[in-house]
């Protein structure tokens, strides 16, 4: 549906380098990368804010490279709203159609029917200033939906909100997602928003897409050490692989599902490995023997560091540390499916 081929851009310190993606319609897509990867200048160039200094975007099979943003029939809302603010909220949805030239009966039709899908029609007749900052973006949502865009686009549109509200409206775009099929493209550091929101998962780097995969692929099989890193997997060692399945890190022999020879990276999430007191079976993979160095109360987790001669971190829920009667000191067996440890080659896909 929206196809992003060989895209690069420069401006200044921030550039695409060579960005191709194929987004499907009706996809929930979301693009995570730390500050500077060049997300907005993305989204800003398949809205036609920017054109490409390489590349090519096409939209439904139509090449709209060089479409003006106007013509492209793609909606944009930004984390600061972006609202007229001496015009009602009624006058802001209906912006877009009335510069159209739209007959005001549609316009009004349309401004109504955007204004319920959101949950706003309360708020027709008041300004901008007198809104909360949920209010305000819900009526940013609705300006785009009001055009019928064959793409929205949004810039990380709950960054700005407290985080009661971020719940509700990530609710409210599951659910404007669901009722309308359109396909969004998101950019956000919100790890909550990929899991309740995304279909797929880009992750950026420097201007360029490293990585793209469910949520699912992109938390737990991550490519390279910086994905590992970024999406938050603690216990990540660099080891010799083995065709035998095994990967040597220090003293351990970490049994693996995906064999590879050679030198490699493990990643283990640390809510994925189980602590005990009492030894485990002897013929359970990844078994290993260690002590407590200590232990991190993190709201309703607490997060314990085992030394196994190399350290790991265990991820458990308060209860679950609770029952397991662990304290600093205490020797303990740790262990994990081969399954949950994803090697891949130490620094390829990051180099690259």
């Amino acid at each position: 549906m929206l196809t992003i081929d060989s895209v690069s851009k420069s401006l200044g310190e921030f550039t695409l380098s060579n960005v191709s993606l194929s987004i499907g319609d009706g996809e929930y897509f979301i693009v995570l990368g730390p500050t500077g990867a060049g997300k907005t200048i993305l989204l800003e160039t398949i809205a036609g804010i920017y054109s490409p200094d390489a590349g090519r975007i096409l939209l439904n099979g139509r090449d709209i490279t060089d479409v003006p943003a106007r013509d492209r029939n793609i909606g944009m809302v930004y984390q600061d709203y972006m609202l007229f603010p001496h015009l009602t909220v009624e006058e802001n949805i209906g912006f877009g159609l009335k510069s159209r030239r739209a007959d005001p009966v549609f316009i009004r039709g349309k401004v109504e029917e955007s204004a319920e899908l959101l949950n706003i029609s309360h708020l027709l007749h008041r300004y901008p200033g007198t809104l909360s900052g949920g209010e305000q973006q819900r009526a940013a949502i609705a300006r785009a939906l009001v055009m019928e865009p064959e793409a929205l686009l949004l810039d990380e549109p709950l960054s700005a909100l407290d985080v009661k509200t971020r719940e509700s409206l990530r609710v409210e775009l599951a659910r404007i997602h669901e009722a309308t099929g359109m396909t969004i493209v998101h950019i956000t550091h919100n790890f909550e928003e990929v899991f309740d929101l995304a279909d797929r998962v880009a992750i950026m780097r420097g201007g360029e897409v490293v990585q793209v995969g469910t949520p699912e692929e992109i938390f737990r099989r991550p490519n390279s050490d910086f994905v590992a890193g970024f999406v938050g997997v603690e216990n990540l060692f660099r080891g010799m692989g083995s065709s035998t399945g095994t990967v040597a890190v220090g003293n351990l022999r970490i049994q693996v599902e995906n064999a590879i020879s050679g030198p490699v990276s493990v990643a283990i999430r640390p809510e994925d490995i189980l602590l005990s007191k009492t030894a485990l079976p002897e013929n359970e993979k990844n078994v290993f023997l260690g002590r407590i160095d200590s232990v991190r109360p993190n709201g309703g987790l607490v997060r314990v560091f085992v030394n196994t001669g190399i350290p790991f971190q265990v991820t458990l829920t308060r209860q679950g540390f609770e029952e397991a009667g662990i304290a600093p000191g205490d020797a303990v067996y740790l262990a994990f499916r081969p399954s949950s440890a994803h090697v891949y080659p130490s620094g390829a896909p990051e180099e690259a």
